[in-house]
């Protein structure tokens, strides 16, 4: 599983705190404690407005360089923002994201053509999220013929097919498993994303449901995840997952992480 750490995102009230506040040990810390939960990359998000964002990024992205080399996964609403961190950053890492609203792949497929940097494709258009299968397929498929037409291969494409939420659409989950075992059919190599606590939005005890999702998606075929690796629940399930799908070798991973102190009780 690929772990996108979620936690540096200022529109977390204690994140936006520290940024308003420009808390540098608040914000290294983050990075620290999801680095050492071995998340694969970090995101970044500034959530702030106007002129101010590439300026929080810079700072953002320079505080979590100096403690870790995890990669950064750039973050923002706005595509140019996204292309202009991309300086800012030590080694190529995720751009989040695109999608076919506006000019967004327009924007950011032809920078990073002939780099190593991989993207995430939210399948939405000008029109919104899609009701059913066909039409996010549909969406699916401009994106990556576009992706094709600049040399970007699949493997550097993490497509998010949408979750929403389980409160209002029941059909959620069936929606987002027939739509990546499509794309993966289709497309070879495709990462398959999600930021899935939105299938728990407006319902109690969220973690229960984030959780069976998680394993339900990886199941079908989920590779990637932006997460919060600290949480011990759900690290703990994806490792355990992995070992029931057999992707995880004779069970060394999901070892390794217990022995590590990553997941299971937590040690005294």
């Amino acid at each position: 599983m690929i772990i996108i750490g979620e936690k540096i995102n200022g529109s977390i009230p204690s994140v936006g705190k520290a940024i308003a506040e420009r808390d540098e040990a608040f914000i290294k810390d983050l990075a620290i404690r999801q680095s050492e939960a071995n998340a694969n990359y970090i995101d970044v998000c500034a959530s702030v407005e106007g002129a101010q964002e590439m300026e929080t990024m810079e700072w953002l992205i320079g505080l979590v360089q100096s403690v870790t080399d995890t990669p950064i996964c750039i973050d923002s609403p706005n595509s140019q923002v996204c292309v202009d961190c991309i300086k800012f950053c030590n080694k190529p890492g995720l751009i989040n994201s695109v999608s076919m609203e506006g000019k967004k792949v327009d924007i950011v497929f032809p920078v990073i053509a002939d780099t190593d940097w991989g993207v995430i494709a939210l399948l939405c258009d000008d029109s919104g999220i899609p009701s059913n299968v066909a039409k996010r397929l549909q969406v699916a498929d401009r994106i990556m013929a576009l992706a094709k037409e600049y040399g970007i291969a699949n493997n550097r494409v993490y497509i998010d097919p949408l979750v929403t939420a389980l409160s209002t659409n029941e059909e959620s989950l069936s929606l987002f498993v027939e739509c990546t075992k499509e794309l993966l059919e289709k497309y070879p190599g495709l990462h398959i994303t999600s930021g899935l606590s939105n299938i728990s939005f407006g319902l109690p005890a969220r973690k229960l449901i984030n959780i069976a999702f998680m394993t339900l998606a990886m199941n079908a075929g989920m590779d990637s995840a932006i997460v919060d690796p600290t949480n011990r629940d759900m690290l703990g399930n994806i490792y355990a997952t992995e070992a029931l799908l057999q992707i995880d070798e004779f069970c060394l991973e999901y070892i390794n992480a217990f022995r590590d102190g990553l997941i299971g009780p937590v040690k005294k």
